[in-house]
């Protein structure tokens, strides 16, 4: 019992972290060139983009980066909902990093998916608006 609410107490941690990282990459891959781009900065864009090729990629394929990011956040959300009642520990010093740990999963989580939503507008919004 004890090492599975252990095991449940590190997947509500780690899981925002995951996807904090999978949002920020839907960010990098189209709301960052967009704002260079609309801030007259085309060539830091170009200088960015030469020298990490890679985001070239990530904007090819940012169909399955979003969804990719989605389902982590998806997943995270799920994680998070189902251990909200899950008892924290009896120490004091233990329940209150507890404590701290859900609101801080709680916060990183909603700034993950508010990345994603940015990210999202950029990416889709505009074709959808044929803009």
């Amino acid at each position: 019992m004890a090492l599975k609410q252990s095991l449940a107490s590190n997947n509500s941690i780690l899981l925002p972290f995951f996807s904090l990282f999978t949002s920020f990459s839907t960010l990098v891959c189209c709301a960052l060139p967009a704002l260079f781009v609309s801030l007259g900065m085309g060539a830091s864009l170009v200088g960015l983009v030469s020298a990490v090729p890679q985001l070239v990629w990530v904007s090819e394929h940012k169909t399955f980066v979003f969804a990719t990011s989605f389902l982590m956040l998806l997943f995270s959300s799920m994680m998070q909902y189902r251990a909200r009642n899950l008892p924290c520990p009896i120490d004091p010093k233990l329940a209150r990093a507890c404590t701290v740990g859900r609101i801080w999963s709680k916060r990183i989580t909603l700034f993950s998916i508010g990345i994603w939503m940015i990210g999202a507008g950029f990416a889709f919004l505009p074709k959808l608006l044929k803009l």
